[in-house]
């Protein structure tokens, strides 16, 4: 137990005070924007990679995951099986294992907060299906950098509108 409270206040989850004991950090505006650059980067090359590399049969694959994007009750998990699909058609389990690290800070409620995401998502789905359709890596790379990141900038906001609410209301009058 110690050992893994350890582990996260290397990741920055778990402050150590010594002689006090432990508590949990807070994800800061900041903290989100910096963990959706970092996955956008890991993303777009993901996708890139994928381009060169993906079969048909995947392909075909993705395109039916995207459509479930659009029909699916549960948008977010449904959203994540696409993304998962291009990060595993790069066949780098390397690449793969520090994408996982990074989408923990993406919310399970993340479509419910915002929903005009969806068709915006929807929308460079298709933008980066037809870039990995047309063998064009570096713009399957740009369009999904751009994506991961726009979403991400969302989430930043959100939690900057929080924090700011927070402050207003323990603000003395």
């Amino acid at each position: 137990m110690r050992e893994a409270l350890l582990e996260l206040s290397y990741e920055g989850l778990v402050a150590i005070t010594p002689r006090s004991g432990m508590a949990v950090v807070g994800i800061t505006p900041e903290d989100a924007v910096d963990n959706f650059a970092i996955l956008a980067t890991l993303s777009g090359k993901a996708a890139e990679m994928a381009t060169g590399l993906i079969m048909a049969e995947e392909l075909r694959d993705l395109h039916t995951l995207a459509a479930a994007v659009d029909r699916a009750d549960d948008v977010v998990a449904a959203n994540r099986h696409f993304h998962r699909a291009i990060n595993r058609a790069a066949r780098s389990p390397r690449l793969l294992t520090y994408v996982r690290q990074a989408v923990r800070v993406v919310p399970d409620n993340y479509f419910a907060l915002f929903p005009e995401q969806e068709e915006r998502s929807r929308r460079e789905h298709a933008a980066l299906l037809q870039a990995m359709e047309g063998g064009d890596g570096r713009a399957a790379r740009d369009i999904m950098e751009s994506h991961v990141l726009t979403a991400g900038e969302a989430l930043g906001g959100y939690l900057a509108d929080l924090t700011a609410g927070r402050e207003k209301a323990g603000a003395p009058d």
